[in-house]
This record gives structure tokens, sequence and C-alpha cells, in this order.
């Protein structure tokens, strides 16, 4: 059996080579979904696109309980220990193809309660398939390169999506006719094969093939279904608002505030890097306690929170561009990204802090914390949304964000008056594991 590799925590060059790459991907991803946002904004227009956020934005409220975390279970055992690859790939190969399509039912038979008529079915499930089985199945092979701090290959996972997805936008506007989000969907799903095939291919050559069989210990299994929570929870404050206004809003009102919010996904994408090149460290820093990972976090946040709020100040100042480019549909998009422009700064502290109580093996505290907010935001969208629109989605936002951040706050200052000690490390035993 391989023995545990030696990493030096304190290599400054990998850790600025791994968030150059990231960046560097990124850098292309961006350029390319801005081209395929623009297009398939001004192809679909704000109603057609309006049910296609709407679908997104429905599939992704339970698609982290496709891997059952066995993608970051995966990163924490294999950054701590390689020889634990084939069995955690493999695991978590098995798990999204059982959970992934267990969901995919789930959604179809909720879908008519959350948006009646408004999405057509088809449509939906196109998406479902591609979000809720085949871009997990990405995830997890951008996890495997980050456990092992193989982020160029990682980011070139995302480009090959972000890549096939332009292309698939360019036959959608000049190819199709009268396009509509049921034909967008289609070709989503498509170039997500493609990008799911190239990462299982990759992975396997670069790294290992997987051993299949869904085969987890019990405290594995509990810790997965803590990071899917933890997942669903950041996903539900960040996504159910779209859906609910399908529902009490109308799709105009989906898709400005789609449009809007989706420029703040993409401003993001720089302390995204650095979240990604930094996850494996928080985990092995996490041996120590919650002293090692918020030791780490201190280095990183005013890096993180100095960009996040110069994006969000230019974010409101160059707001007024976003109908020039989208289209005139897209006017009051301006104000949208004037309201959701300080989630920039709030999302560089609160995932830095999120990935120190991960680190230390307190995901359950975590997921705690994140299930709060996830109340606190359904609360104020149920309250705002029927009386002010994508406006009080924006303020239900912001406030369930600003919440995040203190709550996550709250946990690590108590976790270290409590003593510092690390979380409960699940161990791999044949006895009382969970097998299918």
């Amino acid at each position: 059996m391989i023995g545990r590799i030696k990493f030096d925590l304190s290599n400054k060059g990998a850790l600025a080579r791994n968030v150059f790459w990231m960046l560097s991907g990124d850098g292309v991803r961006l350029v390319l979904q801005a081209v395929y946002f623009v297009l398939i904004g001004r192809a679909l227009g704000v109603r057609e696109f309006g049910a296609f956020v709407g679908a997104v934005s429905l599939v992704a409220l339970v698609a982290p309980f496709s891997t059952w975390g066995t993608g970051f279970i995966l990163l924490k055992e294999v950054a701590r220990d390689r020889a634990a690859f084939s069995r955690c790939w493999g695991t978590a190969l098995s798990a999204t193809a059982v959970f992934g399509t267990v969901l995919l039912c789930l959604v179809l038979l909720i879908s008519r309660a959350a948006f009646g008529t408004s999405v057509p079915l088809r449509a939906l499930l196109l998406v479902a398939v591609s979000d809720a089985i085949v871009v997990r199945v990405l995830d997890l092979a951008t996890q495997a390169f980050t456990a092992v701090e193989n982020l160029r290959k990682g980011a070139e996972i995302y480009v090959v999506l972000s890549a096939g997805r332009t292309l698939a936008a360019v036959y959608l506007s000049f190819v199709v006719h009268s396009p509509t989000a049921q034909s967008w969907a289609l070709l989503y799903l498509l170039s997500a094969v493609t990008a799911a095939l190239y990462g299982i291919v990759a992975v396997s050559r670069t790294l290992g093939p997987p051993r299949m069989g869904f085969r987890l210990s019990r405290p594995e299994f509990k810790e997965g279904f803590y990071f899917a929570v933890s997942q669903a929870s950041q996903t539900i404050y960040n996504d159910l608002d779209k859906t609910m206004l399908v529902r009490l809003g109308g799709l105009e009102a989906t898709g400005i505030y789609g449009a809007a919010y989706r420029i703040v996904d993409v401003s993001f994408a720089p302390v995204g890097a650095l979240t990604q090149a930094t996850l494996a460290r928080f985990f092995r820093h996490g041996e120590k306690g919650i002293a090692g990972s918020t030791r780490l976090a201190r280095k990183i946040l005013p890096y993180s929170a100095g960009y996040g709020l110069v994006a969000a100040s230019f974010l409101f100042l160059v707001s007024p561009v976003l109908p020039l480019v989208l289209g005139k549909g897209f006017t009051a998009a301006t104000w949208a990204l004037r309201w959701l422009s300080p989630l920039v700064f709030l999302r560089s502290i609160h995932y830095f802090l999120a990935n120190s109580l991960s680190g230390a093996g307190h995901q359950g505290r975590r997921a705690l914390v994140q299930i709060g907010v996830v109340g606190i935001n359904v609360l104020l969208n149920l309250w705002l949304i029927p009386a002010y629109s994508w406006r009080g989605a924006a303020w239900a936002s912001l406030v369930s964000d600003g919440a995040l951040v203190l709550g996550l706050f709250a946990a690590i200052v108590s976790l270290r008056r409590s003593g510092n000690l690390p979380g409960a490390a699940p161990e791999v035993e044949a006895e009382g594991s969970v097998a299918l």
C-alpha cells in the first residue's frame, strides 16, 4: 500500500501555480461564457430565457445530493492519502449514477407543483439529466485533480464544457429556427456529455482507473450527507429565489433577475479559483483542528475580501451597460445588478469561513448554519417576492448571505473557545459499511 504523501504546506509557489491555472482556465471560460450568455439571451428573449433559468434553478436545488458528498470525501481522503484514489473515484461515480437517477425522477414529479405549465416538461427533463447527473460527473473529475493539486487538468475540464456550450449557443443562434428553451436545453445537455466523457478519460488516464462499487463506512455515509446538505443549502439560497420567481413573479421577472445574477456569478470567478486551489490545503491544515484551518483562512481573506469589494463596486458602476448588450427587454436588469453586486464581497468572505469548518472535520456544524440561512431565505422570499418581484428576491439574497457570514464566524469562534479540537474523521472499514 502506498504510504501517505508528505506535502509542504508552506509551498507558496505550488499554490501560486494552481491559482494561475485556475485563473487562466476561468479567464478562458469567462470569455466563452460571455459569448454564449449574450447569444442565448438574444436568441431566446426574456420569457424563454426565464423558462430556462427556472428549469436550471429547480434542478440545482436537488443536484448536490446526486453525488451524496462523495466528491468531497474523495478530495479529503486523497489529499491526505493518495492510495485511497481508486476506491473513492469508483464510489463517487457509482453514487452519482444511483442518486442522480433517483433525483431525476423527483424533479419531474415536483415540477408541476413548482412551475405549473410555465416551463416545458421536456426542457426540464433535458436540464435535469445534464445538471443532476452529467455535470456532477464533471465536478467529480475536477475534485479528483484538486485532491492532488493538479488544477491545470481540473481547469481544462470546465474549459471543455464552456467551449462546448459556446458552440451550442452559436448553433442555436444561427441555425435553429425559432429557438426555444427546449431546443437550448437539448444543446445544453449534449455539450455537458462531451465534457463529462473528456473528464472521465482524463482522470482515469492521469490518476488511475476507478474501482467501481458504492461502498462507504457508516461515518463516511453520514459525512457525505453533511457535505450534500451544505452544497444543497448553498444552492438553495443562491437559486431558490429564481425558482420562486417563476411561480410568484413570472418569466419576465425571472429573466431579468437571472441575467443580473449570472453577471455576479461570473465576477466571482477569481475568488472561486482561489477557493478551488486551496481546498485540499484546508483539509490538510484541518487535521490540526479548527485552529489549523482558520490560520490558513486568515492568510487568504485579505486578498479575497479586497477583490470582492473592488468587484462589487465595479459591477455597480457598469450595470447600465447590461441592456445595451442583451437587448432592451433587459433594461430593468441594470437595477437588479446594482442590488446584487454586494454578493461578490459577501461570498469572498463566507466561502473561506465555510471551508475552515469543513477542513477541520466540522461539516455537520457548517451544514447546520447553512440550513438556518436556508430557512431565513425561504421566509424572506415568500414575503418579499409577491410584493416586490425581483427586487424582493435581491433583498432576500443580500440578507441571507450576510447572515451566513455572521453564522459561520460565530460557529468558528465557538469551536476555538471550546478547545480547537478536530472533528470526527471517519475511517474506512468493512464492518458497519453501507454497500450497494
